[in-house]
């Protein structure tokens, strides 16, 4: 049984190394198959949103018109403006991952602290005790039942 598990674990081994094994780098053919099929792929992709968009717009539309009709109140849609493209940025955010001046002067703010307002949800007083005597509101165990 020991030759065996030698044998599967050398096995094992190999294939193994088999698998980290480089590909080979791409042919010029293949790395223009790549570029058409993305070019494709990015054709699809803004048909699609144009598509999507186009579909929102008529109902949005639509939806407007009915609403106006049975009397709700429409506000004007909002125009929303293009994202901007991502700008690649250091990990906290930061240019180059350093605070900036205005950063670094501006208050820092904490309701931990106490330099901040607490926030609506926080309790204005503890809760109140239940006077002496009080039943409790919620009854543990099974109530009797006449009912036979």
């Amino acid at each position: 049984m020991n030759h065996l598990t030698r044998i599967a674990a050398i096995a094992l081994a190999l294939s193994a190394a088999a698998a980290h094994a480089a590909l080979p780098p791409p042919t010029p053919a293949q790395q223009e198959a790549a570029a058409a099929k993305k070019a494709v792929a990015d054709a699809q992709a803004a048909k699609d949103k144009a598509l999507l968009t186009a579909s929102m717009d008529a109902i949005t539309a639509r939806w407007r018109s009915r609403a106006s009709a049975q009397g709700w109140k429409v506000h004007a849609p909002v125009a929303i403006a293009a994202a901007a493209p991502a700008q690649a940025a250091a990990p906290a955010g930061q240019p180059e991952g350093k605070l900036t001046p205005a950063g670094a002067a501006a208050p820092i703010k904490s309701e931990k602290l106490g330099t901040a307002p607490p926030s609506a949800d926080v309790k204005a007083h503890p809760t109140r005790t239940e006077p002496a005597g009080t039943p409790p509101t919620v009854q543990k165990g099974t109530p009797k039942v006449n009912n036979r």
